[in-house]
């Protein structure tokens, strides 16, 4: 055999490697030398091949594996907000669900995402003869997943509104909890929920009853998810200069739907939302915002059969390879008029507000999932002869980590707080407005945070860290979409100064005041007194910006946008962090790494800062393009 040789002084088989080893070692086999002398040396090579083979697995890389248990349950934060904020009847019912939704990510849930990372889906374009199928396969742990999704009430709980204005609070925590063990389908459940919203908003009229009960259903069988179908050739957050899809209208009153739709999230979906212009009898369209209707259509027909719609291809992305992202050409595809028409994308602001709190969610979770892998690993990684635990400058770096996603996590469950109160008609003229603003500022702040954060986790864990098999790399990759999705930074930051605009100031005037009035009632806390005063310097800061830009030209706060708004986001967190100490949010007042004052020695308002040094004028514009373009001289 290939695999073996034959020992000449046995006449014993040996492995074909030890043979070639005692012929590295010069040992003779031919016939003719000493027996006795054979056999010792024999002995010793074998010897000597069961030391190196001793050696070559004690020199292998073992590392115990950075575990977590049940997140809720190791969730202090989370735990501490709920038993803060919620009724007791309330707080007895959702930790008992949430406990053992816990169990379920750990046993259940984990094992499917992996499997769902392991295998994408697969588009079939064609069958063995030749005939257009355009199947998108996924595999059976993404189909599992819906049927969770659906069990669990991942949607349906924001509109059975069992608890009330709580319920979209309690909907939010599970989602957090779920999303990084989701395997990507947290991005089908942002739209599902978000068209939701807009047919609840459009007073669930009759034609759309059907699909509101499958979108928010507890049946698996029933349950349904929903695409968003907005970004075409020309790109994607210019919605308005950007869609060429045309619908013409039938005599029974439908239409159909003409055009290419070049990046759809969830092609697998049940159902989507959609934009297009409607064409007049010549076959005209109104261009702009005022020309976009909004559309609802099923993806298939009772057989399966997709609604006269063609798959081009799906997208090979960064990240988020679970999910199936398609080109699709709309070749007279049956949908319905669902908004006023011209008014499309004032009726899809709803769907869009729930997307992006949803992105929220995904960038809260994956940083909270990255701390926590590496908190169990400096728990067991010896370096330099000690844990990693006992390095001060390693638990510098991962206290820094766990502050930011302290900090969104309590902007995020302000947000879902606010939304709970305005879905329930609880909420003030003030509230609504401060609703307004909250979303965009969260969604871009905590999209960079997320990013940020990653890094640096995947940091903690050295060499392992970019070692696909931990799945460490899967978790960077799809926290980098959360800046992108939904509106990019600047494209967000532009939204709230809109926002500001629309209101004329008055948003404004609410933030000021709301987070004055969280510092006065923290002031009488002697402990928060640094992070009390740096906050109010902050404000004072932000409002000497405010009275100078006003009297700027527009160009002076476009270039303001960011900076400006992640002023405002660290600022009303930092008017959170000094709040939730006085309700006993579990922060640990002997450890400074993890005092609110770690958050509030942060710069609060960059754009106080850029503003001091000529950041934001006409003549920095110009420098800038400059720079950018190799004109400039510096």
């Amino acid at each position: 055999s290939s695999a073996t040789c034959k020992s000449w002084q046995s006449g014993h088989f040996l492995p074909w490697d030890r043979c070639q080893m005692l012929r590295i070692k010069g040992i003779n086999t031919t016939m003719g030398q000493e027996e006795q002398q054979a056999g010792m040396k024999e002995k010793q090579v074998l010897e000597d091949l069961e030391m190196h083979l001793a050696r070559r697995g004690t020199e292998a890389l073992f590392q115990e594996q950075p575990e977590t248990g049940n997140q809720y349950l190791e969730d202090t934060l989370l735990r501490s907000y709920l038993k803060t904020h919620l009724p007791p009847k309330v707080l007895e019912e959702v930790h008992q669900d949430l406990e053992r939704f816990g169990n379920r990510l750990l046993t259940e849930i984990q094992p499917l995402s992996w499997e769902c990372e392991l295998n994408p889906p697969m588009f079939q374009q064609y069958d063995a003869w030749g005939r257009r199928k355009d199947h998108i396969h996924t595999c059976s742990a993404w189909r599992r997943m819906k049927e969770i999704s659906a069990e669990e009430g991942l949607i349906a709980e924001a509109y059975e509104k069992r608890y009330s204005n709580w319920s979209r609070l309690y909907q939010a925590v599970k989602l957090y909890l779920f999303s990084s063990s989701s395997g990507g389908f947290s991005c089908p459940l942002a739209m599902t929920d978000g068209a939701a919203k807009v047919i609840e908003s459009l007073g669930i009229p009759g034609s759309l009853r059907n699909a509101f009960d499958c979108l928010t259903s507890r049946d698996p069988k029933k349950f349904w998810t929903s695409g968003q179908w907005m970004t075409e050739r020309r790109g994607g957050s210019d919605v308005a200069n950007g869609t060429e899809t045309m619908a013409r209208k039938q005599p029974d009153g439908t239409y159909r739907l003409y055009g290419f739709k070049w990046f759809t999230s969830a092609a697998d979906s049940d159902m989507t939302l959609t934009l297009a212009r409607i064409a007049d009898a010549e076959g005209q369209c109104t261009q702009g915002s005022r020309g976009l209707s909004l559309f609802f259509l099923r993806v298939r027909d009772e057989e399966g059969k997709l609604n006269s719609i063609q798959v081009q291809r799906l997208k090979d992305k960064l990240g988020t390879r679970q999910m199936a992202t398609a080109e699709l050409w709309l070749q007279g595809a049956r949908a319905e008029l669902i908004s006023a028409e011209g008014r499309g994308v004032a009726t899809i602001s709803n769907m869009l507000n729930i997307t992006r709190i949803h992105n929220v969610i995904g960038a809260v979770a994956s940083m909270r999932r990255m701390i926590s892998l590496s908190r169990d690993y400096a728990r067991k990684r010896m370096a330099f002869g000690k844990l990693l635990k006992d390095h001060p400058l390693h638990m510098q770096t991962i206290a820094r980590m766990e502050v930011q996603v302290r900090g969104a996590f309590l902007l995020l469950m302000e947000i879902v707080r606010l939304l709970g109160l305005a879905e329930t008609d609880l909420a003030s003229e003030q509230e609504h407005l401060l609703l307004r603003l909250l979303i965009p500022v969260a969604k871009l702040y905590t999209g960079k945070q997320a990013s940020a954060v990653a890094i640096e986790a995947m940091e903690s864990f050295g060499g392992q860290g970019y070692m696909e098999d931990t799945g460490l790399p899967v978790i960077l990759r799809d926290t980098l979409v959360l800046s992108i999705w939904e509106g990019t930074t600047n494209v967000l930051s532009l939204d709230v100064l809109r926002s500001l605009a629309k209101s004329q100031g008055q948003v404004m005037a609410v933030f000021l005041s709301t987070v004055q009035k969280k510092l006065e009632l923290a002031s009488g806390t002697e402990e928060l007194s640094p992070a009390v005063q740096r906050t109010q310097e902050a404000v004072g800061s932000l409002r000497q910006f405010m009275a100078a830009a006003g009297s700027e030209q527009a160009l002076t706060m476009e270039l303001a946008a960011r900076d400006f708004s992640n002023s405002l986001a660290r600022i009303y967190t930092g008017r959170e962090r000094p709040e939730s100490q006085n309700h006993g949010m579990g922060w640990d007042w002997h450890s400074p790494s993890l005092s609110p004052s770690r958050w509030c020695n942060q710069e609060l308002c960059p754009v106080a800062v850029e503003s001091g040094r000529g950041s934001y004028g006409s003549g920095a514009a110009l420098q800038d393009s400059a720079l950018v373009f190799g004109n400039s001289r510096l």
